[in-house]
């Protein structure tokens, strides 16, 4: 398993979180994600590489800086 840590911009509530959970769950399912909306950090522990979990970070709506 990855341990990925993605700064995120765009974040500012409960609904943005679980935006995010939800596009990251489409990709990984098994993924394991954690998100500080505080810090604008996104915690990812997948089997994924990177990129495919950014990019549905971004489709999301938000910016992966």
């Amino acid at each position: 398993m990855n341990h990925y840590e993605l700064h995120v911009s765009g974040m500012s509530c409960n609904h943005c979180a679980n935006a995010i959970q939800k596009a990251l769950a489409d990709v990984d399912p098994s993924a394991q994600v954690h998100v500080d909306l505080q810090q604008g950090l996104v915690v990812i522990d997948s089997d994924q590489a990177p990129e495919p979990l950014r990019e549905a970070i971004v489709e999301a709506g938000y910016a992966v800086p």
